[in-house]
């Protein structure tokens, strides 16, 4: 198992930090097993600064010496009720060989900071049955809720 340096950093990805977003894109799809969806169709640069600006898009990720070890993205929900937000992480890995260090544990604490200086009253995320790994850091940091998931299918149009 590889360790990191002292100088691991963690922050959240700006407009200029399309490279590192590319990195965390990388390791997503090494991490899901799933290069179709991450590699097969990527981004131009332009697109990936339009995303990176967006108020209600948050990356972060964990660096060590401008490696990207780990990351998640997560999408701020703006509610109606009250004048405030959920965060729901949509994506969210570490490096196989940095896991099982406190990494994603760090970078979701960096998201709530944020969250809780942006309006944000909860950070939410899911995670697959059979995901011991995943349910077992998301059991050390909140409440398992029990609920289902749907996806419902959007029609495709020709353009």
């Amino acid at each position: 198992m590889q360790k990191f340096s002292l100088e691991m950093q963690y922050r959240r990805l700006l407009p200029g930090d399309v490279a590192l977003l590319r990195q965390l894109n990388l390791l997503f799809s090494r991490a899901f097993d799933d290069p179709g969806s991450y590699e097969s169709r990527p981004a131009t640069d332009a697109y990936l600064m339009d995303f990176l600006a967006k108020e209600h898009v948050s990356v972060f990720v964990a660096l060590d010496d401008g490696r990207v070890l780990g990351g998640l993205v997560a999408y701020a929900l703006d509610k109606f009720e009250m004048a405030r937000r959920e965060y729901y992480i949509y994506d969210l890995a570490v490096d196989a060989g940095h896991r099982r260090q406190g990494i994603a544990t760090a970078i979701i604490r960096h998201l709530c900071e944020f969250a809780a200086d942006n309006a944000g009253w909860v950070v939410y995320v899911q995670a697959d049955r059979n995901d011991d790994p995943a349910i077992a850091l998301y059991n050390k940091l909140g409440v398992q809720e029990h609920v289902l998931h749907f996806d419902i299918p959007v029609p495709i149009r020709k353009k």
